[in-house]
């Protein structure tokens, strides 16, 4: 009989977002658990992808878990390192081929709102974080995979402020925006992963996470989502290996993968 605590929520979202990567991939990396998830890709399927931080570490040796990508683990014996600014030059040129950033809203053209809750701009129900580099990644990036927890307001008819675009109002109208980059490819929340219908753009339930049901996520969702035809698949979970690495070799402090109480 094993030992092994059974896996946590966090621990299920970092594996998930790993899978989104690529060997051999540019990889831009954000604060929390896409760290996690790109090194676990490293250890495990993707080792020779590139890692850039959003503070401008190029690629660093193997470290401690940073406690952001402004920590000084995300410059240990890089082999360059840039202003913040050059990071995003790196993506408008090319050089990056997949990242991820979370969100406060999201509508289902993978719009994102990380700004304001509240219809009025001057006085918000709640004044959030702004864009930082968000925009940047989401207007630049080759492709991007967004990540946050799933509930009806989150998951909004409209966001009530879009701080970064996805795929606009649908269609081509990205494309027509000017805007590089295929933008988003995937979203992942706590209860299912999603990618967008090729012609209208709009979110569709890829796979379900175990024990979620089509009906449950939709009664999370403020907008209809669409379904592949067909049954919809469930998501895989870690194995007992790669929870052991999570555990003993990305994360072991639990910086961000531990949930008090689990």
């Amino acid at each position: 009989m094993s030992n092994q605590k059974p896996m946590n929520p966090l621990e299920m979202l970092a594996y998930v977002i790993a899978l989104q990567i690529k060997d051999h991939e540019i990889v831009y990396v954000g604060t929390g658990l896409p760290m996690v998830a790109a090194i676990l890709a490293q250890k495990t399927h993707a080792p020779h992808i590139t890692m850039v931080y959003e503070s401008g570490a190029q690629d660093p040796m193997e470290g401690d878990m940073p406690w952001s990508v402004g920590g000084p683990f995300t410059w240990r014996k890089s082999p360059q390192i840039m202003e913040m600014s050059y990071s995003f030059g790196q993506c408008s040129n090319g050089y990056v081929d997949i990242g991820f950033l979370g969100f406060a809203q999201i509508d289902m053209y993978g719009n994102i709102n990380t700004h304001m809750i509240g219809d009025d701009f001057l006085k918000p129900k709640a004044r959030l974080t702004g864009s930082g580099g968000n925009n940047d990644l989401s207007s630049l990036c080759e492709n991007m995979v967004l990540v946050g927890l799933q509930s009806p307001e989150k998951f909004a008819k409209k966001c009530d402020f879009i701080t970064s675009v996805g795929h606009l109002e649908g269609g081509d109208s990205r494309q027509k925006a000017g805007l590089m980059g295929k933008g988003p490819i995937a979203v992942i929340s706590q209860a299912a992963v999603f990618d967008f219908e090729p012609t209208s753009k709009r979110m569709r339930v890829k796979s379900l996470h175990p024990g979620v049901s089509f009906e449950l996520l939709q009664m999370a969702t403020g907008f209809e989502l669409l379904k592949p035809e067909g049954d919809i698949p469930t998501t895989p979970t870690p194995s007992p290996e790669v929870l052991e690495i999570i555990r003993r070799d990305v994360d072991p402090r639990g910086v961000f993968t531990s949930i008090p109480g689990m």
